[in-house]
């Protein structure tokens, strides 16, 4: 197997046959914490996105490794969406389970006009683009539960 493959199940995580894309997610979560603890928000940003096309790549490969339109052993798009959905987040664990699990709910759910790209664009642009877009919406969520109300971290 070519290691990009290897990636783009996330690091064989896509092999897992209960909830692949749950466990892709996950490994999102380690990544977060080294990127966001080295780097501030912005540029965390800029690095994500900047990377964009080197992440449609893994997951075209992987995708033409499987023979299939979107695979469900490709996870390497649950990564960057939760790295997108995290953006920004506030310190702790709360933000991170919150995070994680707005992200899933938006990927899972495919609210317009996640369902709309994931029906009409293929390849590793269309596997990649409904989570982009489930991060930002994830994203968008957590901003307003963290910073509008701040008292849901406690104290």
């Amino acid at each position: 197997m070519k290691p990009v493959v290897w990636l783009a199940e996330g690091l064989g995580l896509g092999r897992i046959p209960l909830a692949p894309g749950t466990f892709g997610t996950l490994l999102g979560i380690p990544l977060y914490m080294v990127l966001s603890a080295a780097l501030p928000w912005h540029l965390y940003l800029l690095v994500v996105l900047a990377a964009l096309p080197l992440h449609v790549w893994i997951c075209s490969v992987g995708a033409r490794a499987y023979g299939v339109g979107d695979p469900s052993g490709i996870v390497w798009d649950e990564v960057v969406g939760i790295l997108i959905a995290l953006t920004a987040a506030p310190p702790g664990w709360a933000p991170v389970v919150a995070g994680f699990i707005v992200f899933r709910a938006f990927d899972i759910l495919k609210p317009f006009p996640i369902s709309w790209l994931d029906a009409r664009i293929s390849g590793g642009l269309g596997i990649m683009l409904d989570d982009v877009v489930a991060g930002f919406y994830a994203l968008a969520t957590l901003q307003v539960l963290f910073h509008w109300w701040p008292w849901t971290l406690g104290d």
